[in-house]
Protein backbone atom coordinates (compact mmCIF):
# COMPACT_ATOMS: atom_id res chain seq x y z
CA UNK A 1 0.00 0.00 0.00
CA UNK A 2 1.20 3.51 -0.84
CA UNK A 3 2.43 5.35 2.28
CA UNK A 4 2.89 9.03 3.06
CA UNK A 5 6.17 10.53 1.86
CA UNK A 6 8.29 11.84 4.75
CA UNK A 7 11.12 14.37 4.80
CA UNK A 8 12.73 17.14 6.81
CA UNK A 9 13.60 19.80 4.24
CA UNK A 10 10.42 20.33 2.28
CA UNK A 11 7.64 18.68 0.33
CA UNK A 12 5.68 18.99 -2.89
CA UNK A 13 2.59 17.20 -4.14
CA UNK A 14 0.79 17.60 -7.46
CA UNK A 15 -1.51 15.47 -9.62
CA UNK A 16 1.18 15.16 -12.32
CA UNK A 17 4.69 13.92 -11.54
CA UNK A 18 6.39 16.50 -13.74
CA UNK A 19 4.83 19.31 -11.70
CA UNK A 20 5.88 17.66 -8.44
CA UNK A 21 9.43 17.34 -9.75
CA UNK A 22 9.53 20.96 -10.93
CA UNK A 23 8.47 22.18 -7.51
CA UNK A 24 10.79 19.80 -5.65
CA UNK A 25 13.77 20.96 -7.72
CA UNK A 26 13.11 24.60 -6.82
CA UNK A 27 12.88 23.68 -3.13
CA UNK A 28 16.08 21.63 -3.33
CA UNK A 29 17.86 24.60 -4.95
CA UNK A 30 16.96 26.80 -1.99
CA UNK A 31 13.76 28.31 -3.32
CA UNK A 32 10.69 29.02 -1.22
CA UNK A 33 7.43 27.09 -1.26
CA UNK A 34 5.89 30.04 -3.10
CA UNK A 35 8.49 29.86 -5.87
CA UNK A 36 8.18 26.08 -6.02
CA UNK A 37 4.45 26.47 -6.48
CA UNK A 38 4.87 28.91 -9.36
CA UNK A 39 7.22 26.45 -11.08
CA UNK A 40 4.75 23.62 -10.51
CA UNK A 41 1.79 25.75 -11.64
CA UNK A 42 3.49 26.65 -14.90
CA UNK A 43 4.54 23.06 -15.49
CA UNK A 44 1.16 21.51 -14.81
CA UNK A 45 -0.46 24.04 -17.14
CA UNK A 46 1.61 22.41 -19.89
CA UNK A 47 1.54 18.73 -18.92
CA UNK A 48 -2.11 18.50 -17.75
CA UNK A 49 -3.90 20.89 -20.13
CA UNK A 50 -7.32 19.27 -19.91
CA UNK A 51 -7.41 20.22 -16.22
CA UNK A 52 -5.90 23.71 -16.14
CA UNK A 53 -3.93 26.32 -18.05
CA UNK A 54 -2.49 29.83 -17.90
CA UNK A 55 -5.72 31.10 -19.43
CA UNK A 56 -7.58 30.23 -16.21
CA UNK A 57 -7.88 31.34 -12.60
CA UNK A 58 -5.94 30.46 -9.45
CA UNK A 59 -6.22 30.78 -5.67
CA UNK A 60 -3.62 30.56 -2.90
CA UNK A 61 -3.54 30.19 0.86
CA UNK A 62 -0.07 30.81 2.25
CA UNK A 63 1.03 30.22 5.85
CA UNK A 64 4.45 31.57 6.85
CA UNK A 65 6.04 30.70 10.16
CA UNK A 66 4.84 32.99 12.93
CA UNK A 67 2.23 34.68 10.71
CA UNK A 68 -1.47 34.21 10.09
CA UNK A 69 -2.41 32.63 6.76
CA UNK A 70 -3.12 34.97 3.86
CA UNK A 71 -4.99 34.33 0.64
CA UNK A 72 -4.47 35.38 -2.94
CA UNK A 73 -7.52 35.56 -5.15
CA UNK A 74 -6.64 35.24 -8.82
CA UNK A 75 -10.31 35.30 -9.75
CA UNK A 76 -10.74 36.85 -13.17
CA UNK A 77 -13.41 39.52 -13.50
CA UNK A 78 -16.01 39.84 -16.23
CA UNK A 79 -15.35 42.04 -19.25
CA UNK A 80 -16.71 45.57 -19.28
CA UNK A 81 -18.96 44.54 -22.18
CA UNK A 82 -20.27 41.44 -20.39
CA UNK A 83 -23.84 42.35 -19.48
CA UNK A 84 -27.06 40.34 -19.58
CA UNK A 85 -28.04 42.43 -22.61
CA UNK A 86 -24.82 41.46 -24.40
CA UNK A 87 -26.00 37.84 -24.32
CA UNK A 88 -29.75 38.31 -24.73
CA UNK A 89 -29.08 40.41 -27.84
CA UNK A 90 -27.31 37.37 -29.25
CA UNK A 91 -30.25 35.10 -28.51
CA UNK A 92 -29.21 33.67 -25.15
CA UNK A 93 -32.00 34.15 -22.63
CA UNK A 94 -31.43 31.28 -20.18
CA UNK A 95 -27.69 30.76 -19.85
CA UNK A 96 -24.29 31.78 -21.17
CA UNK A 97 -22.64 29.51 -23.78
CA UNK A 98 -20.09 27.07 -22.40
CA UNK A 99 -17.70 26.82 -25.37
CA UNK A 100 -16.15 29.25 -27.82
CA UNK A 101 -15.66 33.00 -27.74
CA UNK A 102 -18.88 33.90 -25.98
CA UNK A 103 -17.89 31.61 -23.10
CA UNK A 104 -14.53 33.38 -22.68
CA UNK A 105 -15.77 36.45 -20.84
CA UNK A 106 -13.58 36.69 -17.72
CA UNK A 107 -9.95 37.80 -17.57
CA UNK A 108 -7.59 34.89 -16.80
CA UNK A 109 -6.43 35.57 -13.25
CA UNK A 110 -3.92 32.86 -12.42
CA UNK A 111 -0.75 34.54 -13.75
CA UNK A 112 -1.58 37.71 -11.84
CA UNK A 113 -1.92 35.46 -8.80
CA UNK A 114 1.58 34.05 -9.42
CA UNK A 115 2.86 37.62 -9.68
CA UNK A 116 1.20 38.62 -6.42
CA UNK A 117 2.54 35.52 -4.63
CA UNK A 118 6.11 36.13 -5.80
CA UNK A 119 5.89 39.70 -4.49
CA UNK A 120 5.82 38.14 -1.00
CA UNK A 121 9.32 36.70 -1.52
CA UNK A 122 12.05 39.25 -0.69
CA UNK A 123 13.58 40.56 -3.91
CA UNK A 124 17.15 39.88 -2.77
CA UNK A 125 16.54 36.15 -2.41
CA UNK A 126 14.03 35.61 -5.19
CA UNK A 127 14.95 33.13 -7.91
CA UNK A 128 14.92 34.40 -11.52
CA UNK A 129 11.54 33.99 -13.18
CA UNK A 130 13.25 32.24 -16.09
CA UNK A 131 14.39 29.51 -13.68
CA UNK A 132 10.88 29.07 -12.31
CA UNK A 133 9.41 28.67 -15.81
CA UNK A 134 12.28 26.58 -17.19
CA UNK A 135 10.66 23.17 -16.79
CA UNK A 136 7.34 24.35 -18.21
CA UNK A 137 9.07 25.83 -21.26
CA UNK A 138 11.02 22.63 -21.79
CA UNK A 139 7.92 20.46 -21.65
CA UNK A 140 5.98 22.76 -23.99
CA UNK A 141 8.68 22.99 -26.66
CA UNK A 142 10.05 19.47 -26.35
CA UNK A 143 6.69 17.77 -25.99
CA UNK A 144 4.80 15.93 -23.28
CA UNK A 145 3.81 12.29 -23.09
CA UNK A 146 0.03 12.51 -23.09
CA UNK A 147 -1.50 10.89 -20.00
CA UNK A 148 -4.30 8.38 -20.21
CA UNK A 149 -6.39 10.84 -18.25
CA UNK A 150 -5.93 13.52 -20.92
CA UNK A 151 -6.55 11.07 -23.75
CA UNK A 152 -9.77 9.81 -22.19
CA UNK A 153 -11.00 13.30 -21.35
CA UNK A 154 -10.29 14.63 -24.85
CA UNK A 155 -12.13 11.73 -26.44
CA UNK A 156 -15.12 12.13 -24.11
CA UNK A 157 -15.50 15.86 -24.73
CA UNK A 158 -14.41 16.03 -28.37
CA UNK A 159 -17.87 16.62 -29.79
CA UNK A 160 -18.13 19.94 -27.92
CA UNK A 161 -14.54 20.99 -28.63
CA UNK A 162 -13.42 19.92 -32.10
CA UNK A 163 -15.00 22.89 -33.89
CA UNK A 164 -13.95 25.56 -31.39
CA UNK A 165 -11.33 27.77 -33.08
CA UNK A 166 -7.77 26.78 -32.29
CA UNK A 167 -8.55 23.65 -30.31
CA UNK A 168 -8.04 20.91 -32.88
CA UNK A 169 -4.75 22.25 -34.19
CA UNK A 170 -3.39 22.52 -30.66
CA UNK A 171 -4.66 19.45 -28.83
CA UNK A 172 -5.33 16.89 -31.56
CA UNK A 173 -2.61 15.10 -33.53
CA UNK A 174 -3.29 14.78 -37.26
CA UNK A 175 -6.93 15.49 -36.47
CA UNK A 176 -7.26 12.64 -33.98
CA UNK A 177 -7.35 12.40 -30.20
CA UNK A 178 -3.82 11.69 -28.97
CA UNK A 179 -3.29 8.31 -27.37
CA UNK A 180 -1.69 7.85 -23.98
CA UNK A 181 2.07 8.11 -24.43
CA UNK A 182 1.99 10.09 -27.67
CA UNK A 183 4.18 13.17 -27.84
CA UNK A 184 2.19 16.43 -27.86
CA UNK A 185 4.25 19.52 -28.63
CA UNK A 186 2.96 22.97 -27.63
CA UNK A 187 5.63 25.08 -29.28
CA UNK A 188 3.70 28.34 -29.27
CA UNK A 189 2.78 27.97 -25.61
CA UNK A 190 6.47 27.48 -24.93
CA UNK A 191 7.23 30.74 -26.74
CA UNK A 192 4.58 32.50 -24.65
CA UNK A 193 6.15 31.23 -21.44
CA UNK A 194 9.53 32.44 -22.70
CA UNK A 195 8.02 35.88 -23.28
CA UNK A 196 6.72 35.90 -19.72
CA UNK A 197 10.13 34.86 -18.40
CA UNK A 198 11.79 37.68 -20.33
CA UNK A 199 9.24 40.46 -19.84
CA UNK A 200 7.70 39.59 -16.47
CA UNK A 201 4.33 38.19 -15.51
CA UNK A 202 2.53 41.53 -15.87
CA UNK A 203 3.26 41.30 -19.60
CA UNK A 204 0.37 38.85 -19.79
CA UNK A 205 -1.92 41.81 -19.04
CA UNK A 206 -0.13 44.74 -20.67
CA UNK A 207 1.87 44.95 -23.88
CA UNK A 208 2.20 42.88 -27.02
CA UNK A 209 1.02 39.57 -25.57
CA UNK A 210 -2.09 41.12 -24.04
CA UNK A 211 -2.83 42.94 -27.30
CA UNK A 212 -2.53 39.69 -29.25
CA UNK A 213 -4.98 37.94 -26.96
CA UNK A 214 -7.42 40.85 -26.91
CA UNK A 215 -7.49 41.05 -30.71
CA UNK A 216 -8.01 37.30 -31.05
CA UNK A 217 -10.76 37.23 -28.42
CA UNK A 218 -12.61 40.13 -30.06
CA UNK A 219 -12.40 38.41 -33.45
CA UNK A 220 -14.00 35.32 -31.87
CA UNK A 221 -16.97 37.28 -30.43
CA UNK A 222 -15.65 37.37 -26.86
CA UNK A 223 -16.51 40.55 -24.91
CA UNK A 224 -12.95 40.73 -23.52
CA UNK A 225 -10.79 43.66 -24.64
CA UNK A 226 -7.26 44.90 -23.97
CA UNK A 227 -8.52 47.30 -21.29
CA UNK A 228 -10.01 44.39 -19.34
CA UNK A 229 -6.59 42.74 -19.19
CA UNK A 230 -4.78 45.97 -18.30
CA UNK A 231 -7.19 46.76 -15.47
CA UNK A 232 -6.93 43.35 -13.82
CA UNK A 233 -4.88 42.63 -10.70
CA UNK A 234 -5.14 39.67 -8.33
CA UNK A 235 -5.95 40.48 -4.71
CA UNK A 236 -4.29 39.62 -1.42
CA UNK A 237 -7.16 38.72 0.90
CA UNK A 238 -7.89 37.49 4.41
CA UNK A 239 -9.14 33.89 4.14
CA UNK A 240 -12.36 32.69 5.70
CA UNK A 241 -11.73 30.94 8.99
CA UNK A 242 -13.51 28.56 11.35
CA UNK A 243 -12.42 27.21 14.72
CA UNK A 244 -13.33 23.56 15.37
CA UNK A 245 -12.49 20.99 18.03
CA UNK A 246 -9.47 19.95 15.99
CA UNK A 247 -7.96 23.32 15.13
CA UNK A 248 -8.43 26.47 13.09
CA UNK A 249 -9.48 25.97 9.49
CA UNK A 250 -8.98 28.33 6.56
CA UNK A 251 -10.39 28.55 3.06
CA UNK A 252 -10.89 31.02 0.23
CA UNK A 253 -13.38 33.88 0.27
CA UNK A 254 -16.40 34.24 -2.02
CA UNK A 255 -17.09 33.84 -4.85
CA UNK A 256 -15.43 30.46 -4.22
CA UNK A 257 -17.28 27.72 -2.40
CA UNK A 258 -14.68 27.80 0.40
CA UNK A 259 -17.42 28.76 2.82
CA UNK A 260 -19.27 25.53 1.99
CA UNK A 261 -16.15 23.46 2.66
CA UNK A 262 -15.71 25.08 6.05
CA UNK A 263 -19.40 24.82 6.90
CA UNK A 264 -19.43 21.07 6.23
CA UNK A 265 -16.62 20.53 8.73
CA UNK A 266 -18.20 22.91 11.23
CA UNK A 267 -21.49 21.02 10.99
CA UNK A 268 -19.86 17.62 11.25
CA UNK A 269 -17.93 18.76 14.33
CA UNK A 270 -21.32 19.36 16.01
CA UNK A 271 -22.56 15.82 15.34
CA UNK A 272 -20.29 14.18 17.91
CA UNK A 273 -19.09 11.35 15.68
CA UNK A 274 -16.34 9.39 17.46
CA UNK A 275 -15.04 6.94 14.86
CA UNK A 276 -14.31 6.99 11.16
CA UNK A 277 -15.42 4.98 8.11
CA UNK A 278 -18.74 3.84 9.55
CA UNK A 279 -22.30 4.98 8.90
CA UNK A 280 -22.16 7.95 11.26
CA UNK A 281 -19.04 9.27 9.52
CA UNK A 282 -20.18 8.97 5.90
CA UNK A 283 -23.86 9.78 6.51
CA UNK A 284 -22.92 12.71 8.74
CA UNK A 285 -20.65 14.29 6.15
CA UNK A 286 -23.14 13.73 3.33
CA UNK A 287 -25.96 15.34 5.30
CA UNK A 288 -23.68 18.23 6.36
CA UNK A 289 -22.86 18.69 2.69
CA UNK A 290 -26.53 19.00 1.82
CA UNK A 291 -27.11 21.71 4.40
CA UNK A 292 -24.03 23.67 3.28
CA UNK A 293 -24.94 23.36 -0.40
CA UNK A 294 -28.51 24.51 0.12
CA UNK A 295 -27.28 27.87 1.37
CA UNK A 296 -24.41 28.01 -1.11
CA UNK A 297 -26.73 27.47 -4.06
CA UNK A 298 -29.13 30.18 -2.90
CA UNK A 299 -26.76 32.93 -1.76
CA UNK A 300 -23.15 32.57 -2.93
CA UNK A 301 -21.73 34.84 -5.63
CA UNK A 302 -19.60 37.92 -6.04
CA UNK A 303 -18.97 39.09 -2.46
CA UNK A 304 -19.82 42.67 -3.41
CA UNK A 305 -23.34 41.55 -4.27
CA UNK A 306 -24.13 39.01 -1.52
CA UNK A 307 -26.78 39.82 1.06
CA UNK A 308 -24.79 38.26 3.93
CA UNK A 309 -20.96 38.05 3.99
CA UNK A 310 -19.68 34.48 3.74
CA UNK A 311 -17.74 34.72 7.01
CA UNK A 312 -21.05 35.37 8.83
CA UNK A 313 -22.35 31.99 7.63
CA UNK A 314 -19.73 30.40 9.89
CA UNK A 315 -20.91 32.02 13.11
CA UNK A 316 -21.73 29.49 15.82
CA UNK A 317 -25.44 30.35 15.88
CA UNK A 318 -25.70 29.91 12.10
CA UNK A 319 -23.98 26.52 12.15
CA UNK A 320 -25.97 25.40 15.20
CA UNK A 321 -29.21 26.08 13.34
CA UNK A 322 -28.04 24.21 10.25
CA UNK A 323 -26.78 21.26 12.32
CA UNK A 324 -30.16 21.00 14.03
CA UNK A 325 -31.70 20.24 10.64
CA UNK A 326 -29.52 17.14 10.16
CA UNK A 327 -31.19 13.81 10.87
CA UNK A 328 -28.56 11.38 12.09
CA UNK A 329 -30.52 8.36 10.84
CA UNK A 330 -32.32 9.49 7.68
CA UNK A 331 -31.14 11.04 4.44
CA UNK A 332 -32.60 14.36 3.32
CA UNK A 333 -34.23 14.07 -0.09
CA UNK A 334 -31.80 15.61 -2.51
CA UNK A 335 -32.78 17.08 -5.89
CA UNK A 336 -30.63 20.03 -6.95
CA UNK A 337 -28.57 21.34 -9.84
CA UNK A 338 -24.82 21.01 -9.17
CA UNK A 339 -21.86 22.52 -10.99
CA UNK A 340 -19.24 21.00 -13.27
CA UNK A 341 -15.55 21.72 -13.03
CA UNK A 342 -12.00 20.66 -13.92
CA UNK A 343 -9.14 21.75 -11.74
CA UNK A 344 -5.79 20.88 -10.17
CA UNK A 345 -4.75 21.28 -6.52
CA UNK A 346 -1.12 21.32 -5.36
CA UNK A 347 0.61 21.77 -2.02
CA UNK A 348 4.14 22.70 -0.94
CA UNK A 349 6.20 23.27 2.20
CA UNK A 350 9.75 24.60 2.55
CA UNK A 351 12.53 24.50 5.14
CA UNK A 352 11.59 27.97 6.41
CA UNK A 353 8.18 26.80 7.57
CA UNK A 354 6.05 28.18 4.73
CA UNK A 355 3.13 26.03 3.64
CA UNK A 356 1.14 26.68 0.46
CA UNK A 357 -2.26 25.43 -0.66
CA UNK A 358 -2.90 26.27 -4.32
CA UNK A 359 -5.59 25.55 -6.89
CA UNK A 360 -5.71 26.42 -10.59
CA UNK A 361 -8.52 25.85 -13.05
CA UNK A 362 -10.14 26.62 -16.41
CA UNK A 363 -13.61 25.51 -15.19
CA UNK A 364 -14.70 22.80 -17.67
CA UNK A 365 -12.18 20.48 -19.31
CA UNK A 366 -10.12 22.66 -21.68
CA UNK A 367 -12.24 25.64 -20.55
CA UNK A 368 -13.95 27.41 -23.42
CA UNK A 369 -11.79 25.43 -25.83
CA UNK A 370 -10.96 28.72 -27.58
CA UNK A 371 -7.22 28.58 -28.21
CA UNK A 372 -5.12 31.39 -29.64
CA UNK A 373 -2.98 29.73 -32.37
CA UNK A 374 -0.27 32.39 -32.09
CA UNK A 375 0.30 31.94 -28.35
CA UNK A 376 -0.99 28.43 -27.61
CA UNK A 377 -3.13 29.80 -24.75
CA UNK A 378 -6.68 28.57 -24.32
CA UNK A 379 -9.17 30.59 -22.29
CA UNK A 380 -11.32 29.51 -19.39
CA UNK A 381 -15.10 29.36 -19.51
CA UNK A 382 -15.52 30.28 -15.84
CA UNK A 383 -17.90 33.05 -16.90
CA UNK A 384 -20.37 30.39 -18.06
CA UNK A 385 -21.10 29.99 -14.37
CA UNK A 386 -22.70 33.43 -14.27
CA UNK A 387 -26.47 33.82 -14.34
CA UNK A 388 -28.37 36.07 -16.75
CA UNK A 389 -31.06 36.71 -14.14
CA UNK A 390 -30.86 39.07 -11.13
CA UNK A 391 -29.06 37.80 -8.04
CA UNK A 392 -25.59 37.56 -6.45
CA UNK A 393 -24.22 35.62 -9.44
CA UNK A 394 -25.65 37.71 -12.30
CA UNK A 395 -23.15 38.59 -15.02
CA UNK A 396 -21.99 42.20 -15.11
CA UNK A 397 -18.89 44.32 -15.80
CA UNK A 398 -16.11 43.58 -13.32
CA UNK A 399 -18.09 40.93 -11.49
CA UNK A 400 -16.60 37.66 -10.28
CA UNK A 401 -18.44 34.41 -11.03
CA UNK A 402 -19.21 31.62 -8.59
CA UNK A 403 -16.14 29.40 -8.23
CA UNK A 404 -15.94 25.76 -7.24
CA UNK A 405 -12.24 26.32 -6.52
CA UNK A 406 -11.20 26.39 -2.86
CA UNK A 407 -7.73 25.63 -1.48
CA UNK A 408 -7.90 24.45 2.13
CA UNK A 409 -5.57 24.82 5.10
CA UNK A 410 -5.74 23.99 8.81
CA UNK A 411 -3.63 24.75 11.86
CA UNK A 412 -4.30 21.76 14.10
CA UNK A 413 -4.39 21.90 17.89
CA UNK A 414 -0.92 20.34 18.20
CA UNK A 415 0.67 22.87 15.81
CA UNK A 416 0.67 20.84 12.61
CA UNK A 417 -0.09 22.90 9.50
CA UNK A 418 -2.12 20.98 6.92
CA UNK A 419 -2.63 22.09 3.31
CA UNK A 420 -5.08 19.97 1.37
CA UNK A 421 -7.41 20.05 -1.60
CA UNK A 422 -8.60 18.43 -4.77
CA UNK A 423 -10.01 18.96 -8.21
CA UNK A 424 -13.54 17.84 -8.89
CA UNK A 425 -15.91 20.79 -9.04
CA UNK A 426 -18.94 19.91 -6.94
CA UNK A 427 -16.95 17.20 -5.18
CA UNK A 428 -14.22 19.45 -3.82
CA UNK A 429 -15.83 20.25 -0.44
CA UNK A 430 -16.87 16.61 -0.08
CA UNK A 431 -13.41 15.20 -0.71
CA UNK A 432 -11.87 17.83 1.56
CA UNK A 433 -14.22 16.77 4.35
CA UNK A 434 -13.31 13.10 3.91
CA UNK A 435 -9.56 13.75 3.96
CA UNK A 436 -9.62 16.19 6.87
CA UNK A 437 -11.81 14.09 9.14
CA UNK A 438 -9.90 10.90 8.39
CA UNK A 439 -6.52 12.45 9.11
CA UNK A 440 -7.13 15.18 11.68
CA UNK A 441 -10.11 13.76 13.54
CA UNK A 442 -9.73 9.99 13.35
CA UNK A 443 -5.93 9.64 13.06
CA UNK A 444 -5.68 7.90 9.69
CA UNK A 445 -2.32 8.00 7.89
CA UNK A 446 -2.28 10.97 5.48
CA UNK A 447 -1.80 8.86 2.35
CA UNK A 448 -4.36 6.30 3.52
CA UNK A 449 -6.86 9.12 4.07
CA UNK A 450 -6.57 10.01 0.38
CA UNK A 451 -6.38 6.44 -0.95
CA UNK A 452 -9.43 5.25 1.00
CA UNK A 453 -12.72 4.98 -0.91
CA UNK A 454 -14.63 8.23 -1.40
CA UNK A 455 -18.09 9.37 -2.32
CA UNK A 456 -19.75 12.07 -4.37
CA UNK A 457 -23.17 13.54 -3.72
CA UNK A 458 -24.53 14.87 -6.99
CA UNK A 459 -22.78 15.14 -10.30
CA UNK A 460 -19.60 16.45 -11.78
CA UNK A 461 -17.67 15.80 -14.97
CA UNK A 462 -20.88 15.19 -16.91
CA UNK A 463 -22.55 12.51 -14.78
CA UNK A 464 -26.30 12.89 -15.12
CA UNK A 465 -27.65 11.92 -11.71
CA UNK A 466 -27.74 13.55 -8.28
CA UNK A 467 -27.40 10.28 -6.37
CA UNK A 468 -24.85 9.40 -3.70
CA UNK A 469 -22.07 7.78 -5.72
CA UNK A 470 -19.73 5.41 -3.88
CA UNK A 471 -16.48 3.90 -5.06
CA UNK A 472 -17.08 0.16 -5.02
CA UNK A 473 -14.48 -0.50 -2.31
CA UNK A 474 -16.83 0.50 0.52
CA UNK A 475 -17.84 -2.18 3.00
CA UNK A 476 -21.06 -3.84 1.82
CA UNK A 477 -22.60 -3.56 5.28
CA UNK A 478 -22.04 0.21 5.31
CA UNK A 479 -23.54 0.50 1.83
CA UNK A 480 -26.68 -1.29 2.98
CA UNK A 481 -26.98 0.99 6.02
CA UNK A 482 -26.83 4.02 3.72
CA UNK A 483 -29.49 2.57 1.45
CA UNK A 484 -31.70 1.74 4.42
CA UNK A 485 -31.36 5.35 5.62
CA UNK A 486 -32.81 6.58 2.34
CA UNK A 487 -29.70 7.41 0.30
CA UNK A 488 -30.05 6.78 -3.43
CA UNK A 489 -26.81 4.92 -4.03
CA UNK A 490 -24.90 4.32 -7.25
CA UNK A 491 -21.49 2.71 -7.65
CA UNK A 492 -18.31 4.00 -9.26
CA UNK A 493 -15.16 2.10 -10.23
CA UNK A 494 -12.80 1.36 -7.35
CA UNK A 495 -10.49 4.34 -8.08
CA UNK A 496 -12.62 6.87 -9.94
CA UNK A 497 -11.55 10.32 -11.12
CA UNK A 498 -15.16 11.35 -10.51
CA UNK A 499 -14.34 11.78 -6.80
CA UNK A 500 -11.39 14.05 -7.53
CA UNK A 501 -7.60 14.06 -7.61
CA UNK A 502 -6.62 15.02 -4.08
CA UNK A 503 -3.39 15.79 -2.27
CA UNK A 504 -2.08 17.03 1.06
CA UNK A 505 1.02 18.40 2.75
CA UNK A 506 1.47 18.50 6.53
CA UNK A 507 4.26 20.39 8.29
CA UNK A 508 4.86 19.19 11.85
CA UNK A 509 6.19 21.50 14.61
CA UNK A 510 9.47 19.52 14.67
CA UNK A 511 10.07 20.13 10.96
CA UNK A 512 8.83 16.78 9.64
CA UNK A 513 6.98 17.10 6.33
CA UNK A 514 4.36 14.58 5.22
CA UNK A 515 3.08 14.61 1.66
CA UNK A 516 0.47 12.45 -0.02
CA UNK A 517 -0.88 12.09 -3.55
CA UNK A 518 -3.93 10.52 -5.14
CA UNK A 519 -3.63 7.11 -6.84
CA UNK A 520 -6.54 8.21 -9.03
CA UNK A 521 -4.28 10.78 -10.76
CA UNK A 522 -0.82 10.87 -12.39
CA UNK A 523 0.95 12.63 -9.54
CA UNK A 524 3.68 12.23 -6.98
CA UNK A 525 4.20 13.22 -3.36
CA UNK A 526 7.81 14.20 -2.77
CA UNK A 527 9.24 14.96 0.68
CA UNK A 528 12.98 15.26 1.02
Amino acid sequence: MLKSSLGLNGGMTAPHRAASLAGRDILAAGGTAIEAMVAAAATIAVVYPHMNGIGGDGFWIIKRRGEAPIGISGCGTAAALATPEFYTDKGYSDSIPTRGGLAALTVPGTISGWHKALSLVPQERRMPLARLLEDAIGHAKGGIAVTGNQADCTAEKLDTLRDVPGFAETYLIDGAVPCAGQRLVQKNLGKTLEMLAENGLRSFYEGALADTHAAYLEAQASPLRASDFANYDAQIVTPLTLTTSYGQLFNMIAPTQGVASLAILGLFDRLGVTSGEGFDHVHGLVEATKQAFIRRNAELGDPDHMAVPAQDWLEASQLDAMAARINGKRALQWPYEPALGDTIWMGASDSEGTVVSFIQSVFWEFGSGLTCPETGVFFQNRGAGFSLTPGPNQVGPGRRPFHTLNPAMAILEDGRVMAYGTMGGEGQPQTQSAIFTRYAQFGTDLQAAITAPRWLLGKTWGADTTSLKLENRFDTGLVQELIDAGHEVEFLPEFSSLVGHAGAVVLHPNGLVETATDPRADGAALSF
